[in-house]
């Protein structure tokens, strides 16, 4: 039986909150954030105590066509350092590489670059190749962490057999992804017992990378981390695909860590968010709802939302192929 992780009282040394506000929300307008978004966002997440954060993505120019996406699709050192300099704060930068989407040989030493962090996002499919990029970037002086995508459609042995492997690579963080928002809480709990038996017996450190589509991306991050979950994701106001995940502000106004601060994070939403909500369409619907609960992937609810379609029975029974 999974044991709790001190009270919900307990400032645990090991919690680190992780933004991914500009990667993930990226998703809902291709990475195109202006330059004075992304700098304050930054300067946010440092006056917060924030401990991580995610740029964006580091996919190659060479597979995706800049022309379609904004510069953070592809996190150039140069877009990176025009924001943060040489980042001389205590919070860390982090890019993603999407398997199948980076070239290994473009990741220059780390000692040549401002970015602390590669984040891995993977199918079990792509396991072979995630293993080579892990090892790579740990050659080349970064952290890592894994996130094992749409796990929720995997078989138990599966996943077993995908966290064996991962647990003899030099990967730091094994996330647990709900990358479909289709969990529950008690879900969460057995995951987090199964990652986290593993991750610790190899001396790893557990993720939480959740979304909002049934309202429980917050409660499921909140569970994860009652149970020993230490990477905590979270995005302002939630912002992300689709129904968008767990929200910053939320999450550091729970933890009673002083040094999560929530005033810069509101000033924020405030300056930034509410002008941009009336511009791009993420967060909890009813398509994100119905894509949830059925353990689908929320790519006709994003269609369906871009459309303003709110024939909502007829795209449930679309759904259930009635």
């Amino acid at each position: 039986m999974i044991e709790k992780e001190g009270s919900i009282l307990s400032v645990r040394e090991d919690i680190k909150v992780f933004d991914c506000t500009i990667r993930d929300g990226g998703l809902v307008n291709n990475f195109k954030f202006t330059d004075e978004f992304v700098k304050e966002h930054y300067k946010t997440c440092v006056a917060a105590g924030i401990d991580y954060m995610e740029i964006g993505k580091n996919n190659s120019p060479s597979i995706m066509s800049e022309d379609e996406f904004g510069c953070w699709n592809f996190s150039k050192e140069e877009d990176i350092r025009r924001i943060v300099g040489n980042n001389d704060t205590n919070m860390k930068i982090a890019v993603m590489s999407d398997i199948g989407r980076t070239v290994k040989e473009e990741l220059i030493q780390k000692a040549d670059s401002v970015v602390d962090m590669i984040r891995i996002a993977t199918y079990i499919h792509q396991i072979p190749a995630a293993i080579e990029l892990i090892e790579d970037a740990h050659a080349k002086g970064y952290e890592t962490t894994v996130n094992i995508m749409a796990i929720s459609k995997s078989f138990d042995d599966e996943l077993d057999e995908v966290l064996n492997a991962l647990s003899k690579t030099p990967v730091d963080v094994i996330y647990i992804a709900d990358s479909f928002g289709s969990f529950y809480p008690e879900q969460i709990n057995k995951l987090t017992e199964k990652y986290l038996k593993i991750a610790k017996a190899s001396g790893k450190k557990v993720g939480i990378h959740t979304h909002n589509n049934i309202q429980m991306a917050y409660a499921n991050t909140i569970e994860a981390m009652v149970y020993g979950t230490s990477f905590l994701d979270v995005t302002i106001s939630g912002l992300g695909r689709g129904a968008g995940n767990c929200p910053m502000e939320l999450l550091i106004g729970f933890l009673k860590n002083p040094k999560y601060k929530l005033m810069p994070v509101l000033k924020f939403i405030e300056n930034y968010i509410v002008p941009l909500e009336k511009k791009l369409d993420w967060g909890y619907s009813i398509p994100y709802m119905l894509t949830g609960q059925l353990n689908e992937h929320p790519r006709p609810a994003m269609k369906a939302r871009d459309e303003n379609d709110t024939n909502y029975t007829q795209f449930y029974r679309d759904l259930l192929k009635e």
